[in-house]
Formats: C-alpha cells, structure tokens, sequence
C-alpha cells in the first residue's frame, strides 16, 4: 500500500517537469475531415508555427469519417500524455450526441478540452437575382409560399443545416432542406437557383459575392464581424440566433493538466501570432486561444442553442 501511494505522488510531483518538457517527441495532430478543410488548414498552420518554435515535429494526420466522428475517436483513444492532440468542432464534441443513437466514444468523459482555436462567422446568403436585399425580405418572401423554397447544406445536423432551420422556425416559415456534400457544391446550387438560400461559412460565400451572383444577408455572429463590417447580423436584422463555426484542440481525456495547460500557452501564442493573424483574416478566421472552462461554456451554450431546434424538427442522423 505504501509503494502504491508513493507511486502516486511520484507521477503527480513528475507532472509538472513532463509539462516543462513537452514536446520532447514528435506530436501527432489529428484532423476527423479531409486535406483542405478548414480544420486541416489551421492544423497545418498551427503544427508549422509551433515546429519552428520548439523544434520538434508536429505530423497532422487526417482521419475523416462519420460526421468527424472517426478522427475525434482517435484522438480519445490515444495515450493521454500529450502528444496525440486533434482539431475537432461542434458536432463530434457535442451536437452528434443529439443526432446519432450510438458514438464510439463519449465526449463529455472521453475528451479533454484544451482551448478554442478560431472562431468563423457563417453568412445567410441568396442568389442575386432572387430579388431580396435584406433578412426581412427574405422572411416575408418565403413566409408568402409555404413549401415553396429549398436551402441547402452540407449535411443533416451540420451548422449549415441547424442554422437554416433555427431561421425557419424563428421566421414562422416551411423550407425544404437539401444536402450537399461540400460548402462549394452548396455555393453551386445557389448560383443555379437550384436552392434559394444558405448559411455557410463566409469565407466560402464571399467569392461569389465579388463577383455579383451571390448576396450576403447577414452574419451569424453575436456582434458584427470585424472583418465584414459592413454585414450585419441576423440579431441586427431580427432573427434572434447566433451560430458561430468554431474550431477547437483537444486531447484524451486523462491528459495531465499541466501538460493541457502548456499545450494551451503554446498554442495560444502561436494562433495570435501576427503573421497567423493575418492568414487567419484571409479565411475570415478569428484566433481565440481560450481556457477549457470557456471552451466548456461554449459547448454548453450550442447544446442549449441546437437541442430545442433538433427535436422542435425531428433531425436525426441514425
């Protein structure tokens, strides 16, 4: 018994020289979606910045699958010493535990939260030519015609979906909702008319806005977004309802929290760089950096946010 409780205090008082240390190997970061995505593209530049910092290699492995379920699986299932460390976002980390009857892993036990990485605002958008200029035109338009007009997403239960169904019900109007497979498949069908209207990411939106085929309503953000500050917001507009796409880091759960607590202060430094800043402003990305208990606070308020709009709908994935 006495060997047990002086390996005990052994592990613990080792904790915080293990933390000072880190990394002293090769940090694996898992991204749960494919090259290109936005989660992978901030992996990328994260595992750069720090690499040239502390002079070990970060590898980003992509591991996308099951609505990001596969990839944050991995990440929960890894040795929690630090050095298998993920990207993940709203629905592997909260929002599927409301869609799916089954996850290979709970992430509210399996997962330690390390910090919010960016925060991206989502625009409403509509073809050009669909002869609206503003949220209140778009809600009378479509209230006229119930049934009558289709949004698009990219997937049951994604932002993109939740979002269209939050402004339906807020609106007191009937959509069709049809999925896409990607944010520029989205774009496409509503270049076509082939979808009325959408909220994506704006940086996927804002392509098409130069070029005059596409209108951006409004942001999703609580307050206006500083790199378009000339959208307002749908609270602004009079649909009461936020829906930031946020990115997070994580690691598995039992990952001692000084080791949690320097990932974190790295990472941090490394996102607030001026020279990530400004390649996060090219994606209409803001970096965070925050605590686990903020990073907890934001899954508790999109939980609160998204399970009355999923069970008001009947949204399920399985």
């Amino acid at each position: 018994m006495k060997r047990l409780a002086l390996a005990i205090l052994l592990f613990f008082a080792a904790t915080p020289v293990l933390a000072q240390d880190w990394p002293a190997k090769t940090v694996r970061i898992i991204v749960p979606f494919g090259a290109g995505a936005t989660p992978d593209t901030i992996a990328r530049l994260i595992a750069d910045k720090l690499q040239q910092k502390l002079g070990q290699n970060f590898i980003v492995e992509n591991k996308p699958g099951a609505s990001g379920m596969t990839g944050t699986d991995t990440v929960a299932k890894a040795e929690p010493d630090g050095y298998t460390i993920g990207v993940s976002i709203g629905g592997p980390l909260a929002i599927n535990t409301l869609l799916f009857s089954k996850m290979p892993y709970d992430p509210f036990k399996d997962v330690a939260l390390i910090t919010i990485l960016t925060n991206q605002p989502s625009a409403l958008a509509v073809p050009a030519n669909l002869g609206v200029n503003s949220v209140a035109e778009l809600v009378e338009l479509i209230k006229k015609d119930p049934g009558k007009y289709n949004f698009g997403s990219i997937g049951v239960g994604s932002l993109s979906h939740l979002a269209m169904e939050a402004i339906a019900i807020k609106s007191g109007a009937k959509l069709v909702h049809i999925p896409y497979g990607s944010s520029p498949q989205a774009m496409t069908a509503v270049i076509r008319g082939d979808v009325q209207m959408v909220v994506m990411p704006a940086i996927s939106v804002l392509p098409h806005v130069q070029q005059g085929t596409v209108k951006m309503l409004a942001v999703t953000t609580a307050k206006r977004s500083p790199l378009l500050p000339n959208v307002p917001t749908l609270k602004e507009s009079g649909i009461d309802l936020e829906a930031d796409a946020w990115n997070g880091l994580i690691a598995p759960a039992g990952t001692p929290p000084a080791i949690i607590e320097k990932i974190r202060r790295e990472v941090a430094e490394a996102i607030t760089s001026p020279e990530l800043r400004e390649k996060f402003a090219a994606q209409i990305m803001e970096p965070v950096g925050n605590s686990p208990a903020e990073f907890k606070a934001q899954i508790d308020a999109d939980l609160a946010r998204w399970t009355p709009v999923i069970q008001q709908q009947g949204i399920k994935v399985n």
